[in-house]
């Protein structure tokens, strides 16, 4: 029997969860709060799931006629069909033209590790990668890992207070950059799916050519099926029938066959008219149902005289968005308060609710308190 192990000399990996999340599981006390979870929460504090997707969901389970066999590399067709006219509108240029194509990927991160070994394969003499978002920590390891060196590119006016998205065209269009976008939860942003992809529909209409990672996870509340897409948008049929080619063979290597399940279950729903309806209008009630939130801490904020001008707090879209904390108020909360959110105080919205929205406002405005004369600090908005 061998003495020695191939093993020994590997030692445990810098873990990826962060620090944050990590402190925050080893804290006793039981007022702690975590604000930073990447899933939409209810307002009992679960992640959330659309109803039409339980019920749909239940009908797939009890078909007979369905069998179980492995899909296809590129994945179910009808799924991809059913995203891409999702994303870009059954109208859209690109697809009246068979420009645009996907391959059903594995997980939110699926699409990026599919593109980014297709990009290095492909353009080994592009090494220098900007990440305009405020994942830098997911997109950028996948990125770093293939050897390309990641740097973060601003669009965040200070003076507006707002992302400035000319910034982000005229630095595309002068530099000659190939975009790789990322679609986490179209719908969730503004409650209005078209509107949410708008950025989309202006290159596609300018004939750039880019990737897209589109996860279909976050805006189903199907979180543990991982379903995703990555998407491809080139000059021509003939251009995009030689990349998904080359994306197959990649795909074979990772995966080999994407899953199943969240890809029928929101096939079914995109398909029929009624379940279709039903999704949107779920969609629409969390988005207003977060803005009624970050209504709710603004005032809550404003009555209790906390210093500082809040009103960039419902200026955001979206479920997440910044408090506009510096350090040392990001800091107070996270010791004093045990209310835990990322440094750059960009938090979860839906995490708040009717519970913890006193004792969350109470803690900002006892931070501000503290340390007033030290300007808010308004982070980087950056969005892929």
């Amino acid at each position: 029997m061998p003495t020695l192990s191939v093993f020994m000399d590997v030692p445990l990996a810098h873990k990826l969860e962060g620090s944050l999340l990590k402190t925050y599981k080893q804290d006793d006390c039981p007022n702690k709060m975590f604000l930073a979870y990447r899933v939409c929460m209810t307002n009992e504090g679960h992640p959330w799931v659309s109803l039409v997707v339980q019920k749909t969901r239940l009908q797939i389970s009890q078909d007979p006629s369905l069998n179980y066999e492995y899909l296809p590399t590129m994945g179910l067709k009808s799924f991809i069909q059913a995203s891409l006219e999702l994303l870009f509108g059954k109208h859209s240029q690109a697809i009246v033209e068979n420009r645009v194509g996907g391959v059903h990927t594995v997980g939110d991160s699926g699409a990026f590790q599919l593109g980014v070994q297709f990009l290095r394969a492909w353009h080994k003499d592009a090494r220098i990668v900007y990440i305009i978002s405020s994942q830098k920590e997911l997109h950028g390891l996948v990125f770093q890992d293939m050897g390309f060196t990641v740097c973060e590119y601003s669009i965040w006016d200070p003076k507006k207070l707002c992302v400035d998205p000319d910034i982000l065209l005229n630095v595309v269009e002068s530099k000659q950059i190939f975009p790789f976008f990322d679609i986490p939860c179209q719908g969730l942003y503004t409650g209005d799916l078209e509107e949410d992809t708008r950025i989309l529909q202006y290159f596609v209409s300018q004939g750039f050519e880019f990737f897209c990672s589109q996860s279909l996870s976050k805006n189903f509340g199907i979180y543990d099926e991982g379903v995703g897409i990555l998407v491809v948008v080139a000059v021509n049929n003939q251009q995009l029938l030689g990349v998904l080619s080359q994306l197959k063979g990649l795909a074979e290597a990772l995966w080999l066959n994407p899953p199943n399940t969240g890809a029928r279950i929101i096939t079914s729903i995109l398909c029929n008219p009624a379940l279709l309806a039903e999704w949107k209008q779920s969609l629409k009630e969390v988005v207003e149902n977060i803005m009624l939130t970050k209504e709710k801490v603004k005032e809550k904020l404003r009555l209790l005289g906390t210093p500082g001008s809040w009103g960039h707090i419902t200026e955001q879209s979206g479920t997440h968005g910044y408090l506009g904390l510096n350090s040392q108020q990001v800091e107070h909360l996270v010791r004093k308060k045990h209310i835990y959110i990322p440094k750059n105080s960009r938090i979860n919205f839906s995490c708040i609710n009717a519970n913890n929205i006193n004792y969350i406002t109470e803690g900002i405005n006892e931070a501000v308190l503290l340390t007033e004369g030290s300007e808010l600090c308004l982070p980087k908005e950056k969005k892929l």
